[in-house]
C-alpha cells in the first residue's frame, strides 16, 4: 500500500536510496542471513552449558503358563525413569573457538550487508543523475525547436518575398524536422532512464514518476587534485568489503584451530538419577520408585589414537582455506585500490573535459548568436546558419554530458572517502 501512496510525490535522491534499500531482495536476504548468524552465535555459546535429558518407559510383558490344568497368559508391567546430564570439561578450546568464530560470522554478515547497500546506493545515484541528464537533454531539444521554428517562420516570410531560394527554406525546414527527431529520441532516453531508476528501486513503473531537481552548480568544477594514496588509506579503514575480507580470514583461522582440537582428548562429566517400578513385587508404586532411586556420576576421557587421517586432512583443508581467505583479502584490497585509482583519474579527466566543453560552448553560443542575427538580416545563407546552429547543439550536448560526468566522478570519489551520497 505504501508504494501507491507515494506515486504522486517527488522523489529525492535520499528517498530513492532509502526505498531501494528497504525493498531490494538481496538486502532482505542478507538481513535474514544475519539473523541466522545470530542464532548460530547463541547456539555456540550454549555449548558450554550441560545437557539434560529425561526418559520414561513403560513396559508390558506376557508369558504363557499352565495353572490347574488350564493354559493362559499372565502379564506384568514395569516403569523406568531416568534423568541424565553431561558436560564437556576439556576439548582443547574447541567450544571457545567455535564461539569466537560464530561471533565473527555475525560481524562479517553485517559488513557484507553494508557492502551490498553501498553498491546499490551508488547505482541509484548513477541512475538518478542519468534521469537529470536526460531531462536537461529534453529541455535543450525543445529550446532548439522553438528557436528553429522562429527561424523557419522568418524564412517562410522571406521566401514569400522571394528574398531567399526554396532550397534555403527547405534546409531550415529539414533542420526543424531533424531537431524534432532528436527531441523524440531524448524523450525516449528519459523514459528509459526513469524506468532504470524505478527498477533499481524495486518500484513498479509509474507514469507520473518524477524526481527532485537539486541545485548542482556547487557540484561543478571544484579543481580537485585527488591523491590516490590518501584516498586509498582512508578507504581501507572504512570500506565494509575490506573489513569483511579481514573477518573472513580470521574465520578461516579458527577453522584450523577447531580442526586441530580433534588431535587432543575430550574430557566429559556425567551425572544421572534413575528409578523403576515393577508389578512383580507387592510394594506400593511410590514406595518402589522412592526406594529404587539410583544416583550415578562419572567422567569420560576420549583419546584419539588413529582416525584414518581424517583429522590431518581436516587441518590441511582448513589451512588451505586460510590461504584462500588471505588471497581474497589481498584481491579485495587490490580491487579497491584499482577502483580508487580509476576514480581519481576520472575526476582529473572530467574536470579538464568540463572546462574544455564549457569554453567551447561559450564560443559556439556567441558564434550562433551572431549567425542568428546575420540570418535574420539576410547576410548569410541557410547553410552557414545551420552549420553554426549544429555546432551549438553539439557543444551544448557535450557540455551537458561532461557536467554530469564531473558530478558523478566527484560523488564516486567522495564515496570512497566515506562521504555520504547526496545532491
Amino acid at each position: 500500500m505504501s508504494l501507491f501512496l507515494q506515486q504522486d510525490s517527488v522523489w529525492t535522491l535520499q528517498k530513492c536510496i532509502d526505498h531501494a534499500l528497504s525493498q531490494n531482495i538481496q538486502i532482505r536476504k542478507s538481513e535474514i542471513a544475519n539473523q541466522r548468524f545470530g542464532l548460530y552465535a547463541v547456539e555456540a555459546k550454549a555449548q558450554r552449558l550441560p545437557s539434560v535429558n529425561a526418559s520414561v518407559s513403560q513396559n508390558f510383558d506376557w508369558s504363557k503358563s499352565t495353572t490347574a490344568g488350564s493354559t493362559g497368559y499372565s502379564g506384568v508391567n514395569g516403569s523406568n525413569y531416568s534423568v541424565n546430564s553431561g558436560i564437556t570439561i576439556y576439548s582443547a578450546s574447541r567450544i571457545t573457538n567455535q564461539i569466537k568464530q560464530a561471533d565473527l560470522e555475525l560481524e562479517g554478515g553485517k559488513y557484507s550487508l553494508e557492502t551490498t547497500k553501498e553498491s546499490i546506493s551508488l547505482s541509484i545515484l548513477n541512475a538518478y543523475l542519468q534521469v537529470l541528464y536526460a531531462e536537461e537533454q529534453v529541455k535543450n531539444s525543445r529550446k532548439q525547436i522553438e528557436s528553429t521554428t522562429g527561424q523557419l517562420n522568418l524564412a517562410g516570410e522571406r521566401l514569400a518575398l522571394q528574398s531567399i531560394s526554396i532550397s534555403d527554406y527547405a534546409q531550415v525546414k529539414s533542420q526543424l524536422a531533424s531537431e524534432k527527431l532528436t527531441l523524440a529520441n531524448s524523450e525516449s532516453q528519459l523514459s528509459i532512464a526513469k524506468i532504470t531508476l524505478m527498477q533499481l528501486m524495486e518500484l513498479p513503473v509509474q507514469e507520473n514518476f518524477s524526481i527532485a531537481h537539486p541545485d548542482l552548480q556547487t557540484e561543478l568544477n571544484q579543481s580537485r587534485v585527488p591523491d590516490v594514496k590518501s584516498v586509498y588509506e582512508t578507504a581501507l579503514t572504512i570500506k565494509p568489503q575490506v573489513k569483511n575480507a579481514e573477518i573472513n580470514k580470521k574465520i578461516a583461522g579458527f577453522d584450523e584451530k577447531i580442526a586441530r582440537a580433534s588431535y587432543f582428548p575430550v574430557l566429559s562429566a556425567s551425572a544421572g538419577l534413575s528409578s523403576a517400578f515393577s508389578s512383580l513385587t507387592s510394594d506400593p508404586y511410590f514406595s518402589q520408585v522412592n526406594n529404587g532411586l539410583r544416583p550415578a556420576a562419572g567422567f569420560s576421557l576420549s583419546i584419539p589414537i588413529f582416525q584414518k587421517k581424517q583429522v590431518k586432512t581436516s587441518v590441511s583443508i582448513a589451512r588451505l582455506g586460510y590461504q584462500d581467505a588471505e588471497l581474497n583479502e589481498t584481491d579485495t584490497k587490490n580491487q579497491l585500490r584499482k577502483s580508487i585509482e580509476q576514480s581519481c583519474l576520472d575526476v582529473s579527466s572530467a574536470q579538464i573535459q568540463y572546462e574544455a566543453s564549457l569554453e567551447n560552448y561559450k564560443a559556439m553560443l556567441e558564434s550562433s548568436a551572431l549567425s542568428d542575427e546575420k540570418f535574420k538580416q539576410g547576410i548569410i545563407n541557410s547553410v552557414d546558419y545551420l552549420v553554426s546552429k549544429t555546432n551549438l547543439i553539439v557543444a551544448e550536448s557535450e557540455l551537458l554530458q561532461s557536467k554530469y560526468n564531473l558530478i558523478f566522478s566527484y560523488k564516486t570519489l567522495d564515496f570512497y572517502m566515506g562521504i555520504p551520497l547526496s545532491l
